[in-house]
């Protein structure tokens, strides 16, 4: 039987709706002004009330803040049946607190297998990270996971702790991770490239390090990182921004060509500082990859814009 969406746009019509009709949630608070002492207690109420199954609470860009953060988390423990959330927190000021507080809450959300968490546009640095991922590794069920820390404060210490807690989710294989825009070097790149490497059961991969610090010798050991994903068949990789020459582009093409299961390849390294030689290089290793069915590479480079 197709379970019917039920959809709002007003939190407090939520509130005063039938509660315990509901299966398939969707709130949308898009552009909203919320107050966490206010509104937020009387979805405590609400949520108190019922268990759900789906839930997909949108809040971008209402700065609800640590206060409103924590707020959010204290009744999203209680739908310990909930096993598909969506929350997009976008641009909301939330920091390392709000962050960690968040998401320790849906760590109680024992059923939970999909994920997705939108905290881009935020104040987290490396212990948000840290306090995310710790909280995250105990989410033993989750299979699916989408997580936005673009354009936030992460360097390589949260960087590094986010992702060495992420192998702990060993039913992972779909694992989008976005941290576009934030602090990363060559030691965050470094661990997370060895971690990512023991997440075996990955099969779908999507990863954005976009203007971030990383060089040649980072880009050819993720590549190498990936290689060892040997279940790994949908992989998106955005190292844009960044500054890789020939022999990153090299290297990260030779060791991508060991993936052998890999079956659709989106590879993004424009604005980088690879030339001639590197491009051939990158071809020519790509070409080794026999299962490859579907390719899209960006390659424009910073000397020729």
């Amino acid at each position: 039987m197709i379970q019917q969406i039920k959809y709002y746009d007003n939190l407090e019509e939520f509130v005063s709706s039938s509660l315990l009709s509901h299966q398939v949630l969707h709130i949308d608070l898009i552009q909203n002004v919320i107050y966490p002492n206010n509104i937020i207690n009387k979805a405590k109420l609400a949520l108190n009330s019922f268990i759900f199954e789906f839930l997909e609470i949108h809040k971008i860009q209402n700065q609800i803040g640590d206060e409103g953060a924590l707020g959010l988390g204290s009744p999203l423990a209680k739908c310990i049946n909930l096993s598909n959330l969506t929350l997009n927190l976008d641009n909301n000021q939330i920091g390392d607190q709000g962050a960690s507080g968040l998401v320790s809450a849906l760590a109680k959300c024992i059923n939970l297998s999909n994920l997705t968490l939108n905290l881009r546009g935020n104040e987290i640095g490396d212990q948000g990270a840290l306090g995310l991922g710790s909280a995250l590794a105990k989410c033993i069920n989750l299979s699916k996971l989408t997580l936005n820390l673009d354009n936030n404060q992460i360097g390589d210490q949260g960087a590094s702790g986010l992702v060495s807690a992420l192998a702990k989710c060993i039913n992972l294989s779909n694992l989008t991770l976005k941290l576009h825009y934030n602090q990363i070097g060559s030691m965050g790149v470094s661990s997370l490239s060895s971690t990512l490497a023991k997440c075996i059961n990955l099969s779908n991969l999507t990863l954005n390090l976009r203007l971030n610090e990383i060089g040649d010798q980072d880009a050819s050991g993720l590549g190498s990182a990936l290689a060892k994903c040997i279940n790994l068949s949908n992989l998106t990789l955005n190292l844009s921004g960044n500054e890789i020459g020939d022999q990153g582009a090299s290297g990260l093409g030779s060791a991508l060509a060991k993936c052998i299961n890999l079956s659709n390849l989106t590879l993004n390294l424009r604005e980088n500082q690879i030339g001639d030689q590197g491009a051939q290089d990158l071809g020519s290793a790509l070409s080794k990859c026999i299962n490859l069915s579907n390719l899209t590479l960006s390659l424009q480079q910073k000397q020729f814009i």
